[in-house]
């Protein structure tokens, strides 16, 4: 792999990494409390997971880049346009979740998201269908955050729905 494939395993990564600098302090503990998800993954396996998809699918824009022979043109610009729509609603994903604290737009932005990761594998696949094979992990992802980010934006509106406080033993 080129310097071209580390850029763009790379530029993925620059949005996470912004919000980070912005929330590094508040991250920690934001699925924790009296009223927690007992599915809710530690913070350090959505980092890892994330970093792991986010490198993956920067990957794949990678072979759709090379196979459509590189450089700036336009066959490039469906392909990678679409994959620069849905890598900038992956970010605004995570700043209405971890700067906003708005559960309920991230889940709408969430399904947005899906449907443009579905339409970018769809557009890929006759260009190079590993690259959008890799992209099943991070729907599979998607579905896991979009879950997650739905029982919260619901227990955030639904005291009803919301379970009770655990108590924790010393």
């Amino acid at each position: 792999m080129r310097l071209q494939g580390a850029i763009f395993v790379l530029l993925p990564h620059m949005g996470p990494i912004l919000v980070w600098l912005f929330t590094r302090n508040q991250m920690s503990g934001w699925c924790e409390g009296p009223r927690t998800l007992s599915w809710c993954p530690l913070h350090k396996v959505l980092l890892l997971v994330q970093t792991t998809i986010y490198s993956v699918v920067g990957y794949a824009s990678y072979l759709v880049w090379k196979d459509l022979r590189g450089g700036l043109g336009w066959p490039l610009v469906l392909p990678l346009g679409l994959y620069a729509v849905q890598l900038t609603i992956s970010w605004t994903v995570l700043v209405l979740f971890f700067i906003v604290h708005n559960p309920g737009l991230a889940l709408l932005h969430l399904l947005l998201l899906y449907g443009l990761v579905v339409s970018t594998a769809l557009i890929w696949h006759p260009i190079n269908k590993l690259a959008a094979l890799l992209l099943l992990p991070y729907l599979a992802w998607l579905t896991v955050t979009a879950a997650l980010t739905y029982h919260l934006w619901r227990d955030s509106l639904c005291p009803v729905h919301q379970p009770p406080p655990t108590e924790k033993s010393d």
